[in-house]
C-alpha cells in the first residue's frame, strides 16, 4: 500500500516493526544508522519515514533536520518514553507524529494509517486528506496565499513554501474561514485522525514552525494570529 523507510539501530525493533508493516501490505526498507538512512531517504524517497531518535553516526533529529531542507515527506519519530524534549524538538523540526517506546505494534499501525491518510496516500478516505471542507482538489486563494491540496502546493505571493502534511492541513483549516477563530481542539480535529491524541503544545509547535517558513519568503508575514487562551485565526490582508 505504501513505501516506508524505517531507520532504527535496534535489530529487534526493526524486525518486529517491518513484519507488522509488511503484514498490512506495506513495502519496508530498513537502515540501522542515521547517515545511511538519510542517504536512502534522499535517493529513494518513500511515502513515509519512521526515525528513531538515538542512533549511531547521526541521530534521528539531525536526519529530520536535514531532510526538511528539501522534503516534506511524512515522518514519524520514535522516542524514549520520558524524553519529552525529543517530542517537542521533533515537532519543531517538522515531524508529523511521534511514538514513545515501548509501543504496541497495533498502535504503530494505526498511527501509520492516520499519517498516510492525512497525506492522501492511503485511499480509504481521500476527502479527509484533501480538506475538511469537502472541496478536495480545489485550489484555495486568500490574499497572497494559494493552497492547492491536489498537488500539496503552497505559495505565498507567488513564492513556494514547503509545508509538511500536518502544517498544510492546519493552514488549510485556518484559511478556509478568514477572521474566524479556531481553537486548538478544532485544529487537532482538522489535522489529526480521531485515534491520535496530541496536546496543545503540538499545535503551537506546528504553528511556530509554519510562521518561520513563511517569514523566510516574507519577513513581514503576519497572517496567522494568536489569540492567547483561545486559539488561532487567519487574517486575510
Amino acid at each position: 500500500m505504501a513505501k516506508i523507510t524505517l531507520v532504527d539501530d535496534d535489530e529487534n525493533i526493526v524486525t518486529s516493526v517491518s513484519l507488522a508493516l509488511e503484514s498490512h501490505g506495506h513495502e519496508v526498507k530498513a537502515y540501522y544508522d542515521g547517515a545511511a538512512g538519510l542517504a536512502a531517504l534522499e535517493n529513494e524517497p518513500p511515502d513515509l519515514a519512521i526515525l528513531d531518535v538515538k542512533m549511531p553516526r547521526m541521530d534521528g533529529m539531525e536526519v529530520l533536520r536535514r531532510l526538511r531542507r528539501t522534503s516534506d515527506m511524512p515522518v514519524i519519530i520514535l522516542t524514549s518514553k520520558d524524553e519529552e524534549i525529543d517530542e517537542i524538538l521533533g515537532f519543531n523540526l517538522g515531524a508529523d507524529d511521534y511514538m514513545h517506546k515501548p509501543f504496541s505494534q497495533r498502535l504503530l499501525i494505526e498511527r501509520v494509517k492516520a499519517v498516510l491518510r492525512r497525506a492522501g496516500i492511503e485511499g480509504e478516505e481521500p476527502a479527509t486528506a484533501a480538506g475538511a471542507a469537502g472541496e478536495a482538489g480545489k485550489a484555495l486563494k486568500r490574499g497572497k496565499l494559494t493552497l492547492d491540496p491536489a498537488r500539496h502546493d503552497c505559495l505565498w505571493d507567488g513564492k513556494p513554501v514547503k509545508l509538511t502534511v500536518t502544517e498544510f492541513l492546519l493552514l488549510q483549516s485556518l484559511a478556509q474561514r478568514p477572521g474566524f477563530v479556531k481553537s486548538r481542539d478544532n485544529l487537532m480535529d482538522a489535522a489529526y485522525d480521531d485515534q491520535v491524541y496530541v496536546d496543545d503544545r503540538t499545535i503551537d509547535s506546528h504553528i511556530k514552525r509554519m510562521r518561520k517558513k513563511f517569514r523566510e519568503v516574507d519577513n513581514e508575514f503576519d497572517a496567522i494570529e494568536t489569540l492567547y487562551g483561545v486559539g488561532y485565526r487567519y487574517r486575510e490582508a
